[in-house]
């Protein structure tokens, strides 16, 4: 009987626990937005420089000032900011980044209406893949 009981409260704790992990739901980029090519080939120190200052005021907040994913308001989130500086990041498309931020997903808001001007978001693109580690 005490086993029966012990072993109830283990399986019981872990469903618990497990209720309680944050949920890591892959952020899937449709093929055809993945593939769209980032129209500045090569990124210049102008583009680098809008992207950094889009960033910091639309970004910087959650994602923290390197990226890490360490902002102010990263604790208030219900889903994780991410870590701009991680190779799993850095290794998606520009497509796959620039569609991230123009459609926005759970706490992350879209940017289509806050930069309508798609070289703003391919700016901040740009400046994202310079927070490599």
């Amino acid at each position: 009987m005490k086993k029966t009981a012990l072993m109830s409260a283990v399986i019981g704790l872990s469903f618990m626990c497990f209720a309680f992990t944050p949920d890591k739901k892959p952020w899937k980029t449709p093929d055809k937005a993945a593939s769209i090519a980032n129209p500045e080939k090569t990124t210049t120190p102008e583009s680098i420089s809008n992207g950094k200052a889009l960033y910091a005021k639309h970004c910087q907040s959650c994602h923290g000032k390197t990226g890490l994913g360490d902002g102010t308001k990263a604790s208030e989130l219900k889903t994780e900011p991410g870590d701009f500086s991680k190779a799993s990041f850095q290794s998606q498309s520009d497509g796959s980044i620039f569609y991230k931020i123009s459609e926005g997903r759970d706490d992350m808001p879209s940017f289509k209406k806050k930069m309508p001007e798609s070289n703003e978001i391919w700016d901040l693109v740009n400046f994202v893949r310079t927070l490599k580690k």
